[in-house]
């Protein structure tokens, strides 16, 4: 009988991948299993930003603020070739928010997160700036700030990346279809989802990262009841042609105080987004709906000078978030973006550990949160650790992605720049070995 392994992870998006790198970085044996890719669902259809969510200011929401501000610091100094800082451009619109109010945000925004490496907040005139001539002229006052840009699922994939380096199994088209507790540890069988093989596993503990699908793992695969709920919100982006010059993206104030990002993306795309609705349907088969295009463009066309249709998307993708469900009758965007826990088990159970919120910026925390959880159950466990400690890739002086990429590309003078380019922002230093 194979003996049984500390942790099983249940979930491959970035949450799941985080918990699997953190443990195994602690000395624990990991198996992680993911029913579809790694970052397959919401981990590879956010607004690919690690920033500190501006708008959960008006929510008083501080202390999730400052935690996501202190990671875009840390994911900056672990992965400076998946993330940098975005110049964004925030015209001024009194119908929406007082300019006191937005000046206000921005000054808690630059001083709350211990601010290193993002530039800070300054006014700006849009009649005069370079960034404000595309945009409609009824507009005049602004605010330039910063957020990070970050591969969403390359971040993902960097720490199944990292986690199975360290020791963890990453599996893959492997879904857990059954557990069940069988005195100190949980019985786990897993299906391959190609083949319809399963195989069996023994695990001290259960991390339940499973994001939308947290809770069909606790009542449908653990047969465990919940305390906790969550309500799934639909967010959508669209992609168009860039009708702007410059690597610095807008953020407009919507009707329904939304704050939408209108990025920069590839060559010459702009990404455009989200949206935030009440989500009932299956997470695998979430697409955009024709209203929340025609939000989004009507947005668009209200601050720029253009006149956009859905003729000119051209393409589209949406995500279904997983936020924890304080019962609260809120809008889809009052509800919090912070994370918690459920923990099932006792010194002589095995304990499985559900979390439930929680966005891409805070998955390093909600990891080390996770695993100081689960300490009592292992004592033997290390310290933590992920703070300070870089990304596959992202080992460069400084972290520092320029310097290092002008010497990449004088020691590699026969790739093409826009290949070399690819390679580095993909791979970081391990483009060296590849």
């Amino acid at each position: 009988m194979t003996a049984p392994i500390d942790l099983l992870v249940i979930g491959g998006g970035i949450n799941g991948c985080g918990v699997a790198r953190d443990a195994a970085g602690r000395g624990l044996s990991v198996t992680l299993c993911e029913k579809g890719d790694l970052a397959e669902g919401t981990s590879s259809r956010s607004g690919k930003y690690i920033h500190g969510g501006l708008r959960y200011l008006e929510y008083y929401e501080f202390r999730l603020v400052r935690e996501a501000l202190i990671e875009r610091e840390v994911v900056l100094a672990a992965a400076p070739h998946i993330a940098w800082p975005l110049r964004l451009i925030l015209p001024h619109s009194p119908d929406q928010r007082p300019r006191w109010l937005i000046r206000l945000g921005l000054f808690l925004y630059d001083n709350l997160g211990g601010r290193k490496r993002v530039p800070g907040t300054s006014a700006i005139d849009l009649h005069k700036a370079p960034e404000g001539k595309v945009m409609n002229k009824a507009f005049r006052k602004g605010f330039a700030y910063y957020d990070v840009w970050c591969d969403d699922a390359r971040l993902t994939v960097l720490n199944a990346i990292d986690a199975h380096r360290r020791g963890a199994d990453i599996l893959t088209r492997t879904e857990c279809v059954s557990l069940s507790r069988e005195g100190p540890v949980w019985a786990a069988t897993l299906r391959d989802v190609e083949t319809g093989q399963t195989r069996q596993l023994k695990a001290r503990a259960v991390f339940n990262a499973a994001g939308p699908w947290v809770e069909n793992v606790l009542g449908g695969v653990a047969r465990q009841n919940s305390r906790f709920k969550t309500r799934l919100v639909k967010g959508s982006h669209i992609i168009l042609k860039r009708w702007w010059e410059g690597d610095h993206g807008y953020v407009l104030q919507a009707p329904d105080k939304r704050l939408i990002f209108v990025n920069p993306y590839l060559e010459d795309l702009a990404l455009i987004g989200t949206t935030d609705i009440p989500f009932e349907g299956t997470p695998e088969t979430v697409a955009i709906a024709p209203e929340e295009t025609e939000y989004l463009l009507g947005i668009l066309n209200r601050y720029f000078d253009v006149a956009l249709t859905a003729e000119d998307v051209r393409h589209s993708y949406s995500g279904v978030r997983s936020l924890f469900d304080d019962d609260a009758d809120k809008s889809a965007s009052a509800v919090t973006r912070d994370y918690t826990f459920e923990l099932s088990g006792d010194a002589d159970r095995a304990p499985m550990l559900s979390a439930f919120g929680g966005k891409i910026t805070t998955f390093r925390k909600l990891a080390e949160h996770g695993m100081q959880k689960l300490k009592p159950f292992f004592p033997e466990a290390g310290a933590d650790w992920t703070s300070t400690a870089p990304l596959p890739g992202g080992s460069m002086p400084n972290a520092d992605f320029a310097a290092w990429f002008e010497g990449f590309e004088a020691n590699h003078p026969w790739l093409p720049a826009p290949l070399a380019k690819h390679l580095a922002q993909t791979y970081g230093t391990d483009a060296e070995r590849l």
